[in-house]
């Protein structure tokens, strides 16, 4: 049975879905089946609301003071899940509550998910990955072809009137010329860029 919360270099994360519209080329699920304190992030089906609570109720967050929604998976796949869980744990521990994403929650549920979110997500981190759409359909082969670029910028626009923290992040396989380009955009919707090393 996969977990649904584990730690990683001492953060704590939830796994509630494995359902993605994405398959990136640098992406960690290709690597093994577990990680951290998980022997596997692999769910046979994806956990329903009462299974998510019961590992919340089974698990001590008082160490933490930050849970972030991040597994083999989209979280925005499991919405309903991430609204239940994160309003939770937001009103029960009072930590800061990060959610990672590939910015595409908005296709995939089709409607806006941001003022959801922005009931109790303090942090959120979105996957830009590329400087241009081209770019981005080649690192992140989304199943919504080529909208999908424009919907994670979209995404990030919405976030940054309704979220106190957002964030834009790529990982290194792309060239140092496109993480100046994709810096280029973040600057100019005032959200940080984080560059990341690809996990192998």
């Amino acid at each position: 049975m996969a977990d649904i919360i584990y730690v990683y270099r001492e953060k704590v994360y939830l796994n509630i879905t494995n359902r993605c519209p994405c398959r990136c080329v640098f992406c960690i699920r290709s690597n093994g089946n577990g990680l951290g304190s998980a022997d596997t992030l692999w769910h046979e089906k994806d956990p329903s609301a009462q299974e998510v609570m019961q590992a919340i109720e089974n698990f001590d967050f008082s160490p933490y003071d930050e849970v972030t929604f991040c597994g083999y998976g989209e979280p925005l796949c499991a919405l309903d899940n991430l609204l239940l869980a994160g309003k939770y744990i937001k009103e029960k521990y009072n930590v800061k509550i990060r959610v990672n994403t590939n910015g595409l929650g908005d296709v995939y549920n089709k409607k806006s998910t941001v003022p959801l979110l922005a009931e109790f997500v303090d942090i959120i981190s979105i996957s830009l990955n590329a400087p241009n759409a081209k770019r981005y359909n080649e690192v992140s082969k989304p199943s919504y072809g080529e909208e999908s670029f424009e919907a994670v910028i979209n995404f990030a626009k919405e976030c940054k009137i309704k979220i106190p923290t957002v964030k834009f992040s790529v990982v290194d396989i792309i060239s140092q010329d496109e993480i100046e380009e994709c810096q280029q955009i973040a600057d100019s919707m005032g959200i940080s860029l984080r560059v990341r090393k690809r996990e192998v």
